[in-house]
């Protein structure tokens, strides 16, 4: 059951590639947030409002295959897509990634990877928001910022894993479902079989 397939992996990497060049380009919408609130005096709360699109694929590729280390191994592989196609972060961005995965990777882990419904998918956001916001407290700088805009930062950053990674990635993996392609995989069966359930 737990036993990756060469279709897991070729999945996987698929998603992992994809969802790398899209983190990529959302340094950008994270840069124009930076123009609009610094002048407010709350520039590094920009990218923490979107900071659940960096969680995505791990809760994406994690609800389709559902199998142990599926969100790490995704999250990792967006990293290194996005070291590999020009970022400016470098080869720590890989290690940042495999943070975020192990973040996501745990709130699967404390179900066993059994439940895979909404509720786990919101906490694995969370999970990886939680995980990953010490790392770039130490290697981002924000013992620089006043407590009230850390604990701010902090907190936004656990509802944006929520909704952007959790709620927004069970969407596009059931609509990825509802149009047949993961009939292979785990969450395109349970969709099957409630379908005819419906129509019996």
């Amino acid at each position: 059951m737990n036993q990756w397939k060469l279709k897991d992996i070729v999945l996987l990497s698929m998603l992992g590639v994809v969802f790398g060049l899209i983190y990529l380009a959302f340094f950008g919408v994270g840069n124009v947030l930076y123009g609009l609130l610094t002048p407010v005096g709350l520039g590094p709360l920009s990218y923490e409002l979107i900071f659940g699109i960096w969680f995505i694929v791990s809760i994406i590729a994690a609800y389709i295959i559902r199998k142990p280390g599926v969100a790490f191994a995704s999250e990792t592989i967006a990293a290194l897509t996005e070291v590999l196609v020009g970022s400016t972060a470098g080869p720590t961005l890989i290690l940042a990634g495999m943070v975020q995965g192990l973040g996501a990777e745990l709130a699967f882990a404390a179900t066993k990877w059994q439940d895979y419904r909404l509720r786990i998918l919101l906490l694995s956001g969370v999970t990886a928001a939680m995980v990953s916001f010490p790392y770039h407290y130490f290697m981002s700088g924000f013992a620089a910022h006043a407590s009230w805009l850390v604990i701010t930062m902090f907190i936004t950053r656990m509802i944006s894993g929520a909704l952007i990674a959790g709620l927004l990635g069970k969407y596009i993996a059931d609509q990825l479902a509802a149009t047949g392609v993961l009939s292979g995989y785990p969450l395109g069966k349970e969709r099957q079989q409630r379908e005819e359930q419906r129509s019996a």
